[in-house]
């Protein structure tokens, strides 16, 4: 409490215990507070030289005064942190009570239904057992027949009827039992995940369901999910044909929609529809939406070409305010996606309940999280310190995959003849509006126009492969498909003569350095820039920029989630960096086909898919006895074998086909080049060959990647990782006994796959270094990874000096010979730095000889206690 002393001098001592401050001298200190909260003993003097109205106050007092602000600081940010855990978890208490009252509804209902048919069938058996009943089944005999409904009036009166239907049905999706809903494989409800994730069962079309929590205004909530294209990765476009608003304070807004088709094998969809927003008597806001058919005295839509129209049932967003300016939010999407027009091996993707919640129904709700979190978090963790950006870079990617991939005419697409081999899709683009952005300019000074932009695509069905797995394999071993030249050539636009076009020599390149820029707060997606190192350049590539760097975006490699797309796109950028950077994806997309028994049509699909690929490894594989680094199905085993290690592991053989009851997916591949037109044959003629070559690639991958493969071959035995990483595991454990004289890991069974598993869990960072003249790090644990923002294969780039500021190298390079000498040694805390640059604080960090079973020095061990990011 601050007031003067009963002398009249500020600041004194009260019988001998407490100093009072006056308000004057409490401002003066709260001030300084703001600037600096922890100052040092100098700095402590210095603030009371610098005020005057602190000058009989004792240097240890204000020292206690800052402790004991801290502390209220501190106590006051836990307080505001358990309050919005206590409004969180009452909001999730009262979400999954009225989801238990509506799973209660359907079970009474559901039990009539079984009665009321179970006494239908024994009235039925009994009819056709006594003869004299036969008047009666001939009379409870009828014939089905569709209701021809007469075309319902689309005058604004009309559609104020049509969307007062529309918001009752919805409601009863969204809270009642319309819908018979069953809890989504692998997702369930809790305080921490995603929300209460539901799927249909025996309802017509396809329908998802996800109740869950978010941080915002129910209309800022209206607002983001109305902006479909924003979110929704497969939206090409919504136009608003018409608005009409109502006498309740709500609007009718006329849709027309377009979405990307997610392969080359489909057509893209579009949907004409009816969209009704409007408030409820308890404060709740409904945005409610359905296709618009049959109807007259109104606008309609034809039919586009490239597209089928789809059916849009009932659905949208039920958002309800809650306590502590946040949203409880249900969303229903329920559609007929019009399978029938695919070809049977892609209609699992169109009559997927779980593939349509995936990448519709929770991304919805991921974006308002994410948004939610980069408001109440100015410097949010996840998508950095320009989140919006980064978004906005995303999304352009995936766009401009996407339209590679359907290649609408009215984009400036327009495809190229075959060679006699209809297994590559060449399409060209000479558009003056798709290439005004093109003109690619370098910090080297050379720059880059070009004309035209030529798109090689094709998509395969793979079996036996689970997606995440694959996309992995393909993000960290580049080398096993790509070929660096021609990502150069693509980098700097193909404008040169014909003799200096790249050719595709797999695996031609010395390796990629990985350097993670941005993901979300589920870490779902990652944005990051991929380095080529190791290009050969020829005498003529002058020209060329000697780095090349590559944009990148991962999605989909966590092998647990059920019926998700992985994606892997990357465009070749400068080391600027720029927000408008010009942008020409490339990549990959392998989305999970749902288990099934499999028809005449689709094994049908597989022996050509497989004959064209024999085609592709014939047609390559003189080529592949040439290269000097043979790409072997037992070199792709052995790093298949070295597949990161994820949160929840690599799964052993026996655990897949156990995942999701599926094992087949299709992928789709497009690559795009720019170049200047009067070279088109030369470039398309590359660009099938290169296409070729990835496909046969791809294939081999495949092939080692396979449960069956990576049980019997790899020796893949644990669900941790090879059996190098568990016994390296024992050594960092072993060696740490001996020269520490404590346990690393407390409480372990013993075996090599418990130790690596709690090492990998270990609270602190833990990475190994090499002994090399400059070392660089080769192991580290899911600390040691997140404390230096990298992944384990770009880990092995880092140096172990590039961590440490000045302070910190000079201790080290003091340390270093001790602990070569004695075996260990210890290292006071400071600052180091993350392969982003980021700052961290650590408390101390120890360090240790690793020895081999030789007792021979393998590495060094540092372990760094509790760290954090300043």
């Amino acid at each position: 409490m601050s007031m003067s002393c009963k002398d009249g001098k500020p600041g004194c001592l009260d019988n001998g215990k407490y100093v009072r401050y006056t308000p004057e001298q409490v401002e003066a200190l709260e001030r300084f507070y703001h600037d600096c909260p922890k100052p040092s003993s100098i700095r402590r003097q210095q603030l009371i030289r610098e005020c005057p109205i602190l000058s009989n106050i004792e240097p240890k007092q204000i020292k206690v005064w800052f402790q004991n602000r801290r502390c209220r600081e501190k106590q006051r940010k836990e307080a505001s942190r358990l309050q919005a855990v206590n409004r969180k978890l009452t909001a999730m208490n009262k979400l999954l009570m009225e989801e238990n009252d509506r799973l209660q509804k359907q079970v009474s209902q559901l039990v009539f239904e079984n009665g009321y048919f179970r006494q239908h069938t024994q009235d039925a058996t009994l009819a056709r057992k006594d003869p004299s009943c036969d008047s009666v089944v001939t009379s409870g005999q009828h014939h089905h027949v569709t209701p021809q409904h007469p075309p319902r009036d689309a005058s604004p009166a009309g559609l104020l009827s049509i969307a007062e239907e529309t918001l009752a049905e919805f409601l009863s999706k969204a809270t009642g039992t319309a819908v018979e809903w069953v809890q989504m494989p692998g997702m369930k409800p809790g305080p921490d995940s995603i929300g209460i994730v539901a799927i249909s069962h025996g309802c017509t079309g396809v329908a998802a369901r996800v109740c869950g929590l978010v941080g915002l205004e129910p209309t800022r909530v209206a607002e983001l999910l109305k902006d479909r294209p924003s979110w929704f990765r497969d939206c090409r476009t919504v136009d608003v044909i018409n608005v009409l608003p109502t006498a309740n304070g709500g609007t009718i807004e006329l849709l027309y929609m377009q979405l990307y088709a997610p392969t080359t094998l489909a057509s893209a969809r579009d949907f004409w529809l009816l969209r009704y927003t409007s408030a409820l008597e308890d404060g709740s806001l409904v945005v409610c939406e359905r296709s618009l058919k049959n109807t007259q005295n109104g606008p309609t839509m034809p039919t586009m070409q490239h597209f089928v129209r789809a059916e849009m049932f009932p659905s949208g967003y039920l958002i309800r305010p809650c306590e502590g300016d946040g949203s409880i939010i249900h969303i229903v999407d329920h559609m007929d996606l019009e399978s029938r027009s695919v070809p049977e091996v892609l209609r699992p993707l169109y009559e997927s309940s779980t593939i349509l919640a995936q990448k519709t129904t929770i991304a919805a709700l991921r974006q308002l999280r994410q948004i939610a979190q980069e408001v109440s978090q100015s410097n949010s963790t996840g998508w950095g310190r320009r989140p919006a950006a980064l978004r906005a870079i995303s999304q352009r990617l995936s766009r401009s995959f996407n339209e590679a991939v359907n290649g609408f005419t009215d984009e400036g697409w327009s495809m190229m003849g075959n060679d006699g081999i209809d297994d590559i899709t060449i399409l060209v683009n000479s558009s003056p509006d798709k290439l005004m952005t093109l003109n690619l300019s370098y910090a080297n000074g050379f720059s880059s126009v070009s004309n035209a932009i030529l798109c090689a695509k094709a998509s395969m069905l793979l079996q036996n492969v689970p997606p995440a797995i694959l996309l992995r394999f393909l993000r960290e071993h580049r080398s096993e498909w790509a070929d660096t030249s021609i990502d150069a050539y693509s980098a700097a636009a193909i404008k040169v003569g014909p003799c200096s076009l790249p050719g595709s020599q797999v695996g031609g390149f010395g390796g990629q350095v990985i350097l993670p820029l941005a993901h979300t707060i589920e870490h779902e997606e990652c944005l990051e820039v991929i380095k080529l190192e190791g290009i050969a350049h020829c005498p003529e590539d002058a020209i060329m920029p000697r780095d090349v760097f590559l944009l990148q975006l991962c999605s989909g490699m966590d092998e647990n989630a059920v019926g998700t797309c992985a994606e892997l796109m990357f465009a070749p950028t400068d080391a600027s960096l720029a927000d408008d950077a010009p942008l020409l994806p490339s990549g990959f997309r392998i989305i999970p086909l749902d288990s099934g028994k499999v028809g005449i049509f689709v094994l049908i699909q597989g022996i050509l898919l497989v004959f064209c690929c024999i085609l592709c490894v014939f047609f390559f594989i003189f080529q592949w006895k040439l290269m000097q680094e043979a790409s072997s199905p037992n070199r792709t085993l052995d790093l298949a074998s070295a597949l990161e290690i994820g949160p929840a592991g690599n799964k052993a053989s026996n655990e897949y086909s156990g995942n999701s009851g599926c094992v087949r997916s299709v992928m789709t591949i497009a690559f795009q080049f720019a170049f200047e037109s009067h070279m088109q044959e030369q470039v398309a003629s590359m660009a099938r060959q290169y296409l070729r070559s990835i496909i046969s690639s791809v294939q081999r991958v495949a092939l080692a990647l396979s449960p069956s493969n990576l049980g019997s071959h790899t020796g893949l035995r644990t669900p941790l990782g090879t059996p190098e990483a568990q016994t390296l595991a024992h050594w960092i454990c072993q060696s740490y006994r001996v020269y520490m004289g404590d346990e690393l890991l407390k409480s372990i069974s013993e075996g090599s796959e418990s130790i690596l598993k709690s090492l990998w869990q270990h609270s602190d960072a833990i990475m190994c270094c090499s002994l090399k003249a400059l070392p660089v790090f080769t192991f580290a644990n899911q600390a040691g990874l997140d404390m230096l923002e990298t992944t384990l294969v770009a880990l092995q780039d880092i140096s172990l000096e590039k961590i440490f500021d000045e302070h910190g190298r000079k201790a080290l390079c003091n340390e270093f010979p001790q602990i070569m000498q004695q075996g260990f040694g210890c290292l006071q805390g400071g600052i180091c730095m993350s392969s982003m640059g980021r700052p961290i604080s650590y408390e101390r960090a120890v360090a240790w000889k690793v020895l081999n079973e030789e007792e021979n020095a393998h590495c060094i061990c540092f372990m760094f206690i509790n760290w954090s990011f300043v």
